[in-house]
């Protein structure tokens, strides 16, 4: 199980169709959906020659932080350019939704008839001096939750590969064990309110009803983000992840911040709790053991 000693376990894999052992296999996910990370350290994502020209935040629209693709949309958002342009940069950030599936079917083969993709995209500003509010703000120790887009109880997972071409690492801070921080902060998190979600989703606020896991995901991510004593004192460590390599994380609970690196990759999927390993790991029912009642999606 993981623990802040070892949050982070190395695979030696330098491909994406990594050919791991079913003990392996096995091995990874347990460490996953206990709040652990996979990092491999020799995997990278290549660009085409031609595709090199797209590391450089010239290209975002200033509208969002990142270019991406949403889900299975065909159409790219986030970036400014000619339709040429436009079109193989989809094309890039696809050929990487290909890859990261790849990944998922040959490290974690258990997961994927039914890991949906969500957003796929290619962050090109530099993460370290962003100026943002600090809801925004992913330097400060967080655990993912989506204010406008409620999960109702699916797993985040995320692939990330660093393809800055300077050789810069991307450094994150990672934070303690879940349930030490939702223990910290439980007690603050307002009564959820049904009628107060319906009225967001009627307003547009959210793209459907917020529940009550939701509800409480969204403050404890708001609370831990406003505290400063406890951004600077909980217990933490750093880690460089180098260019060219590659890590995966379920976000929505493992607590980590962003410092520094530009020029990365990465998908977004989302995973039922049902279809897990170790269900009772997750995140709501982690939440629900502290509270000794049931949190509803």
């Amino acid at each position: 199980m993981a623990n802040l000693k070892n949050p982070i376990i190395t695979l030696p894999f330098d491909s994406f169709q990594a050919n791991a052992s079913a003990t392996q296999q096995q091995s990874y996910i347990e460490h996953l959906e206990h709040g652990g990370v996979l990092f491999l350290p020799n995997l990278g994502f290549n660009l085409l020659p031609d595709e090199q020209r797209f590391l450089s935040p010239d290209w975002s629209d200033g509208k969002a932080k990142n270019i991406y693709l949403r889900g299975n949309e065909r159409s790219i958002r986030g970036a400014q350019g000619s339709p040429n342009d436009l079109t193989a940069m989809s094309q890039l950030i696809e050929r990487y939704a290909l890859s990261a599936k790849q990944l998922i079917q040959h490290l974690l083969p258990s997961y994927a008839d039914f890991a949906k993709p969500a957003n796929t995209s290619l962050r090109s500003i530099e993460a370290e001096g962003r100026k943002t509010s600090w809801r925004k703000d992913d330097s400060r120790l967080h655990a993912d939750s989506f204010p406008s887009k409620p999960t109702h109880g699916e797993r985040i997972l995320r692939v990330f590969t660093n393809v800055n071409p300077d050789n810069k690492p991307r450094v994150w801070k990672i934070g303690e064990p879940f349930s030490d921080m939702v223990a910290k902060f439980i007690q603050k998190v307002p009564r959820y309110s049904k009628t107060q979600s319906k009225l967001m989703y009627l307003l547009g606020i959210t793209k459907t009803m917020r529940g009550e896991y939701d509800h409480t995901m969204l403050h404890l991510h708001d609370l831990a983000k406003a505290d400063l004593d406890y951004q600077l004192n909980a217990p933490q460590m750093t880690f460089e992840f180098p260019a060219n390599s590659s890590w995966i994380v379920y976000s929505d609970q493992v607590l980590h911040a962003v410092l520094s690196g530009q020029y990365m990759m990465e998908q977004t999927l989302h995973l039922p709790q049902k279809k897990l390993a170790y269900p009772e790991s997750s995140p709501q029912q982690l939440i629900a053991k502290i509270l000794k009642r049931t949190i509803h999606s």
